[in-house]
């Protein structure tokens, strides 16, 4: 375990509410994308948050490997080729769309946690879903996934900037 039991509420805290900031700015990124805003102050807010997102992610206790952990590595390898498209690249060529792609994907990540804390945590949602397997959960799924989907090719298709 790496942070101590008694600072475990605290911790948590913090990582809802950085997570919480990453999905907000999220939200704001990619609409700048569709757009065709760059958004720089907007982009570096999402960007560290989402990053800060995963990395606490790693200090909650756990043993073994969870779906939380996965999607922190998988989301910490898309966000290190996002940060070399965007700022080392500077959006040349492919670049754009390993970023515009990249950035989405995080963003999409971040938001199934959400969707998944969500239906554990707040009870009236964990009254309709209790397994995480039931048609609400489900549902909540499907729609988020598409409406990544259609974000993010138009995302693809209207970013230039």
């Amino acid at each position: 375990m790496l942070i101590p039991a008694s600072a475990l509420p605290a911790f948590t805290v913090v990582h809802v509410a950085i997570s919480l900031a990453a999905i907000v700015s999220g939200f704001i990124v990619v609409f700048g994308m569709i757009a065709d805003r760059r958004l720089a102050g907007w982009t570096a807010f999402f960007l560290a948050t989402t990053v800060a997102t995963s990395v606490t992610g790693f200090g909650f206790p756990v043993s073994g490997m969870t779906p939380g952990i996965a999607f922190g590595l998988i989301s910490l390898v898309v966000l290190a080729a996002v940060i070399d498209a965007r700022y080392l690249r500077q959006l040349a060529g492919a670049w754009r769309k390993v970023y515009v792609i990249g950035s989405v994907f995080a963003f999409y990540l971040n938001f199934v946690v959400l969707i998944v804390q969500s239906f554990q945590k707040l009870a009236p949602l964990h009254a309709l879903a209790p397994n995480q397997n039931e048609p609400p959960f489900l549902a909540v799924q499907i729609v988020s996934l598409v409406a990544f989907l259609v974000l993010g090719t138009l995302s693809v298709k209207r970013f230039r900037a």
